[in-house]
């Protein structure tokens, strides 16, 4: 019986995905529930199980846009598995799919194997031959990627050391997230404003009691909890900047979400921590945690990137002093984080050193006004520049339960 395996729906109001990558080749026999391609949405990378046991035929090739139900492959699961074989494991089909797919075969002649009908079309379309591109399919199988990468000759004209380039197209992801910048960029009345922290407060609180924290509740005591809760209280007193533009609507929430850009191995995720507001410092902790993890390790589903009424990026953690970054539609406002730095500052009318960091709020200003702008983002220093009263209401073994 052959099984027709149909590209499932990631989420709600996705219709196309990308296969990113095969994790095994035409022809292998794959066991049920066994990753066997990773494939892009416009909003996450997920991994599509076999269905059944059996050997396997690809029906797309990688680089493809396949609508959501179509068929991508087949499974005959009457076949039986081949003696002495199994299945690649995880960890070991990742490496293999980890190395460039620029490399060339290991000869010194250009392959001879045929081209693929869509690689036929493009290399006819550039006006190159398929004898002059090195394939990199299956007996030397000219590929559809290999067909985009191709680069007609431009001269031999002498030049001193190496001159490489690679074409390579940008993932469904990668190309959705620019989209959605350059939209931000010209569809929104975008500006930025800054401030400082004095985040010595901050410092001298997690050095008492990160070590207890982390010993009682398994999460480190960091700045995200801070930074997390401190806008949770200026959203309360600034409402205008946790909605958003519909039309000729304005939509308010009575909630705090809060998007958290990650550094992801697909590049900048941005997962939700649900109701804020109702997290303590450990609650912070541990979903930043969770969600960084899954980012990291690309499982981060849709439904967990999905929704979000305010942003905090963290452009420190790169080194970054100064950034005006870009709103995350269709929110409002974004809280960009930098590097903290010892700096003069003036106590109490004299010179000290102290950790300060430099924050930046950009908003819509078509539904943030200045005086809304300016007066969150002074709230949210003044609530890390004073966390035991404003964060932690004079109590702080209640607020961080130890």
């Amino acid at each position: 019986m052959i099984l027709e395996m149909k590209v499932p729906s990631p989420g709600e109001s996705i219709t196309e995905v990308e296969i990113a990558t095969w994790l095994v080749e035409d022809g292998d026999y794959v066991e049920k529930d066994q990753a066997i391609a990773e494939v892009d949405s416009d909003k996450a990378t997920l991994e599509l199980p076999a269905e059944e046991s059996g050997i396997i035929t690809l029906k797309a090739e990688e680089g493809d846009a396949v609508a959501v139900g179509a068929v991508v492959c087949l499974i005959d699961m009457d076949a039986k598995k081949p003696e002495g074989s199994e299945a690649p494991k995880k960890e070991e089909v990742k490496e293999e799919v980890a190395a460039p797919k620029t490399e060339a075969p290991k000869s010194d002649t250009y392959a001879t194997g045929s081209a693929s009908p869509a690689a036929k079309k493009i290399l006819a379309e550039k006006g190159i031959a398929a004898s002059e591109v090195k394939g990199t399919g299956k007996d030397g199988r000219v590929t559809k990627d290999d067909a985009i990468k191709a680069v007609p000759s431009m001269g031999t004209a002498p030049a001193h050391g190496n001159r490489n380039s690679d074409r390579k197209k940008l993932s469904m992801l990668r190309r959705k997230v620019a989209q959605r910048l350059v939209s931000v960029k010209n569809e929104t009345a975008m500006l930025t404003t800054f401030n400082e922290v004095n985040m010595q407060p901050i410092f001298d609180l997690r050095s008492e009691y990160k070590e207890a924290f982390k010993a009682k509740h398994g999460v480190g005591l960091g700045f995200m909890s801070f930074f997390t809760l401190a806008v949770v209280r200026a959203l309360k007193m600034y409402p205008d900047v946790n909605s958003m533009i519909d039309g000729d609507f304005k939509i308010s929430h009575d909630f705090q979400d809060i998007s958290i850009a990650v550094s992801g191995p697909k590049g900048l995720m941005v997962p939700v921590i649900r109701n804020a507001e109702n997290l303590s410092f450990r609650g912070v902790e541990s979903e930043v945690k969770r969600l960084a993890i899954k980012a990291r390790d690309g499982k981060i589903t849709v439904d967990e990137m999905t929704g979000g009424t305010f942003t905090i990026t963290n452009g420190g953690v790169f080194g970054s002093m100064l950034s005006t970054p870009i709103i995350n539609p269709p929110q409002s406002g974004i809280l960009g984080m930098h590097n903290i730095v010892n700096r003069p500052m003036a106590v109490n009318g004299e010179v000290v050193i102290q950790p300060i960091m430099y924050v930046a709020l950009s908003y819509d200003h078509r539904i943030i006004d200045g005086r809304e702008s300016v007066g969150f983002l002074v709230a949210v220093k003044e609530a890390l520049e004073n966390p035991v009263e404003l964060l932690m209401n004079n109590d702080i073994k209640t607020a961080l339960e130890m």
